[in-house]
């Protein structure tokens, strides 16, 4: 497949976010570009919920600061439970670099975003990813 689109590892998204409008323009941006939406949730509570009932979730988008409680208790769930977590926020925690795939800081671009998820995607894969966008930290975990 020449110029096809490559078949993705990352498809089934779940977004924590408790800021409705990037709640919703992250929902509709990557749904238009392809992903499936698991759901958006706005607390702790609610994404660790999904998490634990075995939700098909390939990559969760978090946010740190949530109104009952941090974003690193969803990416720690996640994580054991094989999967990918990726913090958006406007401040990246040092101490959770062990439960999570990598932090783009807030505020971001869509390109970003999406620059973001493949370099994660890539790496699941065994590969090298492309250029990272500056407000992107991957994370050693990753891998």
């Amino acid at each position: 497949m020449l110029f096809g689109k490559k078949k993705r590892r990352i498809n089934n998204v779940l977004i924590v976010e408790d800021e409705p409008l990037v709640a919703f323009d992250t929902e509709h941006f990557l749904g238009d570009e392809g992903f499936q939406i698991v759901a958006t949730v706005d607390s702790v509570a609610d994404a660790i919920a999904l998490i634990e009932q075995g939700a098909e979730i390939d990559l969760v988008l978090v946010d740190v600061r949530l109104a009952d409680g941090s974003g690193t208790d969803v990416a720690r769930a996640a994580h054991g439970h094989g999967i990918s977590a990726l913090f958006v926020t406007g401040d990246c925690p040092t101490d959770a670099r062990d439960v999570a795939a990598g932090c783009l800081a807030k505020p971001y671009s869509q390109r970003d975003l999406l620059a973001a998820i493949d370099a994660i995607d890539a790496v699941k894969g065994g590969h090298r990813p492309k250029k990272l966008p500056d407000n992107f930290s991957l994370f050693r975990s990753a891998a």
